[in-house]
């Protein structure tokens, strides 16, 4: 059995967002295929997700023990490295990701927890694990002159790759807001696509 961690990071609700309208069916048809592993929700939105303070960040490199493990900061770290595969959604904003989500990967990103120093450098501790991120896109940005641009799905790829998990696979919809675009099709092919690669994940 595995432990599946689906993290959402967009302010819209489940209803207005395209992102989620894609991520919620894969998930629906990950549940389908694999009945007996553990599906944790995160919505990054109804967390107490901040931004780290000097006092977290004394925490972040501090001793990790059974009392660490209650840290209001920490907990998403521990529950994060618990898990055997991983679930993002979010948009593209602004080129990147929402500030929410960099600020969950702050508190994920522990020493000790989901990688480690050593003498040939910092080493990930999450081998074996695998992840797919699920975006929404407003423009054409997979390809092109305009992929150079795009740094939200690079970014989350390369910490991924940081903390051991290389087995990552993206799944976007895009163009959703060039006029003239078929919208409602667009992201009923990425929701087919995405429940296609659920059979695997």
């Amino acid at each position: 059995m595995s432990k599946v961690l689906y993290i959402k990071a967009n302010c819209k609700s489940n209803e207005a967002s395209r992102t989620f309208k894609i991520s919620d069916s894969f998930i629906e048809k990950y549940k389908e295929l694999n009945p007996k592993d553990e599906i944790i929700t995160l919505d990054l939105y109804k967390e107490d997700i901040n931004f780290l303070s000097d006092e977290d960040l004394g925490s972040v490199f501090g001793p990790k023990n059974e009392e660490s493990k209650k840290h209001p900061v920490l907990k998403y770290a521990y529950q994060f490295a618990e898990a055997d595969k991983y679930v993002i959604a979010e948009p593209l904003w602004n080129l990147s990701i929402p500030a929410i989500l960099k600020a969950y990967i702050d508190y994920v990103s522990v020493t000790g927890i989901t990688f480690r120093y050593t003498e040939q450098g910092p080493v990930g501790m999450l081998q074996g694990k695998k992840a797919i991120n699920i975006v929404s896109r407003g423009g054409g940005y997979s390809e092109g002159p305009a992929a150079d641009f795009e740094m939200g799905d690079r970014y989350i790829r390369t910490i991924f790759g940081f903390f051991g998990v290389t087995d990552f696979i993206t799944v976007a919809a895009e163009m959703l807001d060039v006029m003239g675009q078929d919208v409602d099709a667009i992201v009923n092919g990425t929701i087919n696509k995405a429940k296609d690669l659920a059979k695997d994940f």
